[in-house]
């Protein structure tokens, strides 16, 4: 890590410094610039579309790579990146230990029951539903079925919305249906929209507030984000409209690339504690044995075996269309890549010969 903390500025002001020079860059990132320069060529082979990549390294912008026709102001759907900021919403909220203006004064911790903040909700009766638990939703081992049931989002028709999708009230407009568990709560892993969605609905009643409300002033106000916006899932007579909290956020890949260098800081910023160090140290180790590679909304280097040839301090927000934002404290390295494809760019693929081009 560099030997002075260094936060960077707002975009719209200063914001982050860069190595352009290839001795400053040899000097001061310690990167071979000819070698980290070959990347850009591979990401262009592997999706001409609109993209951009964001290289943080020692805490200098060292590599910025643009696809036809972003700028560096472009914002995007981070898709699934989105899970990993309503965990940082969570872990803060368990935090403060407080009920906000919850009407049921429920405090929120990853053992309470999910009904108990569901009270004007009526879910339906399924053996088990009601043994499941927060940290089971964030953690995709809720029993709600997920992708291995063909379950990806939540496609609403015009009989519902989202959130009665999400918590079994209607089917959706392929006539799916996510009302019965297909496992206990604990026993199987399965990637679930339907689950994460319900930690929207969690989090008002246990906060009073939304949870795109509580990261405005308490993440994005903090780090000088204010180029982003997020969407909300409901209303027009159904559930809602609440935070959409597995996907729907919008941001540039520099204010992507900011956030992870924030928790590369264990969640200081200057001098000012922004997510509790202990949340980022939990939620980015497995928090289960059914797939090592997830924690709680984050994705886990831990084991090894998501990113072989690189740390194991290693973590990662990830999302559909390539949606990416890396960060490897042990090589004070952080990566983001945002844009609208290609479906699933392997990781590796993009960190492998960032990593290689570095000196030390």
């Amino acid at each position: 890590m560099a030997s002075e903390p260094y936060f960077p500025e707002p975009e719209d002001g200063a914001g982050w410094r860069r190595l352009v020079d290839s001795d400053e860059l040899r000097d001061v990132a310690r990167i071979d610039a000819a070698a980290l320069s070959k990347v850009e060529g591979v990401l262009v082979d592997l999706h001409e579309g609109p993209w951009a990549v964001v290289v943080i390294r020692r805490g200098h912008i060292v590599a910025e790579w643009l696809g036809v026709p972003a700028l560096p102001s472009t914002t995007f759907d981070v898709c699934s990146c989105t899970k990993s900021f309503t965990s940082l919403a969570i872990g803060m909220l368990i935090e403060d230990g407080r009920p906000g203006d919850s009407a049921s004064g429920n405090k929120l911790e990853l053992d309470r029951r999910v009904d108990d903040f569901l009270p004007n909700v009526r879910v339906p009766d399924h053996p088990g539903k009601t043994e499941i638990e927060v940290g089971h939703l964030l953690s995709m081992t809720s029993g709600i079925p997920g992708e291995d049931r063909g379950f990806m989002g939540m496609a609403a028709g015009l009989g519902c919305g989202p959130f009665e999708i999400a918590l079994g009230l209607a089917r959706d407009r392929r006539g799916r249906s996510g009302a019965d568990l297909v496992a206990a709560a604990g026993e199987i892993w399965d990637y679930s929209d339907l689950g994460f969605a319900q930690l929207s609905l969690v989090f008002r009643e246990a906060a009073g507030m939304e949870i795109a409300d509580f990261l405005a002033g308490r993440l994005f106000e903090p780090l000088g984000i204010t180029n982003y916006g997020w969407d909300s899932h409901g209303g027009g007579g159904f559930l809602g409209p609440h935070t959409n909290a597995h996907t729907g956020l919008r941001l540039a890949a520099r204010d992507m690339a900011r956030v992870g260098y924030l928790l590369m800081r264990n969640g200081l910023w200057g001098t000012r504690r922004i997510v509790p160090e202990w949340w980022i140290d939990l939620a980015t180790k497995p928090s289960q044995d059914l797939n090592p590679e997830y924690g709680y909304g984050f994705w886990s280097n831990a084991s090894g075996t998501m990113w072989p040839a690189l740390p194991r301090d290693g973590f990662a927000m990830r999302g559909f269309a390539s949606n990416r934002c890396a960060i490897l404290p042990s090589l004070d390295l952080v990566v983001a890549r945002l844009g609208y494809g290609p479906p699933d760019l392997a990781d590796e693929s993009l960190l492998g010969p960032i990593a290689e081009a570095m000196l030390d």
